[in-house]
């Protein structure tokens, strides 16, 4: 635990100390993000704080951390590496849709042939399957969460701290380091992000958080219980970000529109700033969903199979009631 607790601070170090400059360095070479119609900030703001946040991560674990599985670390580090190169060129010279999937599916692939990937399911090419569309769900629920001051940072941050106290509990080194650095390295980055932001972290910090938090969900393992209830516990913990992503693609698609190359004022936090009146509560409600989410979760990683499937019905109940009355609420913009 002394090792968890050493990476998770000086990721939150390097983060506070490392965001500053990133700040510098975005107005240097003009990675600002312009205020818009559909945005909510209204001053151009620096949009390489996803830099500092991969700094830190990957700084602090090649510092502190040990007794890695060096194939597996080497595929998570490549492909994390990738899908944040690839946010940072969105982020200053505009990446299309497409070439987005498509380097993600390649990241995802990458984990494959490392051999991070889903294994309870009973064939192969299924697990494999399974395994392409997680990582890249994932990933794309985090970058399109990222929509409000400290919100995918916050959800990231909490999402890992419940990582990391499963992997402490079941003893897995790999999954606990990792969580770790991301809940330090998020924490430290909401200084500066947190409503107002003074820097976002673009598709950068977005992608390479998703694409962590999916690599780390397929690693979590519970010896004491069945994988045929445990597969939810990854699932639950993630659960804002899969319904935030859930309500978008079904609301654009009753709207006739592509859910891909759309934008729009229509995620859960922008439903629930207009509902409250304050974007900082909506994050905060955000937050709280969160970290209900995640006690779910940990009732279900003692759960038999009836407690843990009622648990996950009645949750997948409440998520679709919330994605039917919200579409049926008067919050989409005009």
């Amino acid at each position: 635990m002394t090792t968890y607790i050493l990476i998770l601070v000086s990721a939150l170090i390097l983060a506070i100390g490392v965001t500053p400059l990133a700040q510098r360095v975005a107005r240097r070479f003009g990675i600002i993000d312009q205020p818009a119609a559909r945005k909510q900030h209204t001053v151009p703001t620096p949009l390489l704080g996803g830099a500092a946040i991969y700094l830190a991560v990957i700084v602090s674990l090649i510092a502190l951390g040990d007794r890695f599985y060096v194939n597996q670390v080497a595929g998570i580090f490549l492909g994390a590496t990738l899908v944040s190169f690839m946010g940072l060129w969105d982020d200053r010279w505009h990446l299309g849709p497409w070439p987005k999937l498509a380097g993600q599916f390649l990241a995802a692939g990458i984990l494959v042939l490392t051999d991070v990937r889903i294994s309870v399911l009973p064939w192969a090419w299924l697990n494999i399957a399974a395994t392409l569309l997680w990582v890249v769900f994932i990933t794309n629920a985090m970058n399109l969460l990222d929509n409000m001051d400290g919100l995918s940072g916050g959800i990231a941050a909490i999402a890992a701290a419940f990582f990391l106290l499963f992997a402490a509990m079941s003893k897995q080194y790999l999954v606990g380091a990792l969580a770790a650095a991301v809940v330090g390295a998020c924490t430290g980055f909401l200084f500066y992000n947190f409503n107002p932001a003074r820097i976002f972290m673009g598709d950068t910090g977005s992608l390479f958080l998703g694409f962590t938090l999916a690599a780390v969900g397929i690693k979590l393992r519970f010896p004491d219980n069945s994988a045929f209830v445990t597969w939810m516990v990854p699932v639950l913990v993630l659960a804002v970000p899969l319904f935030d992503t859930t309500l978008v693609i079904i609301s654009r698609l009753r709207r006739g529109l592509n859910p891909l190359t759309t934008p729009g004022k229509d995620h859960l936090s922008h439903r629930l700033a207009r509902l409250t009146g304050s974007p900082r509560e909506a994050v905060l409600i955000c937050y709280l969903l969160g970290g209900a989410a995640g006690v779910v979760a940990t009732f279900v990683t003692q759960a038999s199979v009836i407690e843990g499937y009622a648990v996950g019905a009645a949750v997948a109940l409440a998520g679709l009631y919330g994605i039917w009355r919200l579409e049926h609420a008067p919050l989409l913009p005009k």
